[in-house]
């Protein structure tokens, strides 16, 4: 009997995640731990369990020892919340997660790192960067790093993949990419400063293409990035969504100082549930040229460019486009 264990399962990465697994028939029992439902509830193979990383983990989770460990569980939305709970969560779920793993003798592990460890990236950014966060996730995400690799150093049986992904997107997943291509179909798309900055975005079935190209090697430790290769500034992306929906909407250009005033409006009047949010605003208009050099490097098979990455989302799940 295999048995894996997701934590944060209930996710949109570790509902795909298990889905996958569940196709391909990887494991015999998918142990899913998280705080919320999931939408998997009830399959057979799948055990759902309400579990916060935040407090010690019962080593009894799956009827047998895990082969794998997922690590997705995190505060991540931003914003959304406050600077203390990006490490009360991520830092304490880390050592909690690495804990159990040591208990039942589990020696695999995989870590949903982020490209937010590296901070604000105007040229391109591989794994071998500098670190230099600017926000408190990504300042909660590189300690959460070492915990797992003090895990790993202390038995040289063990195997752990860090993966830092990009903003990630793809069906059921209401995010940037899903918002800005509802805004060009509805014709309010606004460029937020320069439509030549790169954005690193990575679909969540490519994402899942690299999770198995991971497990499958045999190094003791992996760190790579996950984005689409290669990355294209924002304009080709909006170009891209305007052929895929047929759409002749102008989009305009605002610079940075004038559309943060009007986004502090807006959000004025909607408080967190506005599109233009001024944290998103400036996200949006930050540079993020992320490299998967480790991937590319070792012969990595990327399926999904921006172009076919549309193609299939709106063939398999169309509601998201309507």
């Amino acid at each position: 009997m295999s048995a894996c264990v997701i934590f944060g399962g209930a996710g949109f990465v570790g509902t795909h995640l298990t889905r996958h697994f569940l196709q391909t028939d990887r494991f015999s029992e998918i142990c899913i731990a998280d705080t919320r439902p999931s939408p998997l509830q009830g399959a057979a193979q799948v055990k759902a369990l309400s579990i916060d990383v935040r407090r010690p983990i019962a080593e009894s989770l799956s009827a047998a020892a895990p082969e794998w460990i997922f690590n997705l569980a995190a505060v991540h939305r931003e914003p959304g919340h406050e600077p203390h709970e990006y490490f009360d969560t991520n830092l304490q779920g880390a050592a909690n997660v690495c804990d159990y793993a040591r208990r039942v003798q589990c020696d695999k592990l995989y870590f949903t790192s982020s490209i937010s460890v590296y901070g604000r990236t105007q040229g391109p950014t591989d794994e071998a960067a500098p670190i230099c966060p600017n926000s408190a996730y990504g300042a909660s995400k590189y300690p959460a790093e070492w915990i797992h690799r003090a895990w790993l150093a202390a038995n040289d049986q063990r195997r752990l993949v860090i993966c830092r992904p990009g903003v990630l997107y793809g069906p059921g997943d209401p995010g940037n990419i899903l918002r800005m291509v509802r805004a060009i179909k509805r014709g309010y798309f606004v460029f937020p400063g320069s439509a030549d900055i790169h954005k690193s975005y990575g679909y969540i079935y490519g994402l899942i293409d690299s999770i198995d190209f991971a497990m499958a090697r045999e190094e003791p430790l992996i760190i790579y990035n996950y984005v689409e290769h290669p990355t294209e500034p924002l304009g080709g992306l909006v170009e891209h969504i305007k052929q895929h929906l047929s759409s002749r909407a102008p989009v305009l250009h605002l610079p940075l100082p004038l559309l943060m005033p009007l986004a502090t409006a807006v959000t004025g009047v909607l408080g967190s549930r506005s599109p233009v949010h001024p944290t998103r605003v400036r996200k949006a208009a930050m540079s993020t040229h992320i490299v998967p050099a480790w991937l590319a490097d070792n012969a990595f098979k990327f399926r999904f460019p921006f172009t076919e990455s549309l193609r299939h989302w709106s063939a398999i799940a169309p509601e998201d486009f309507r």
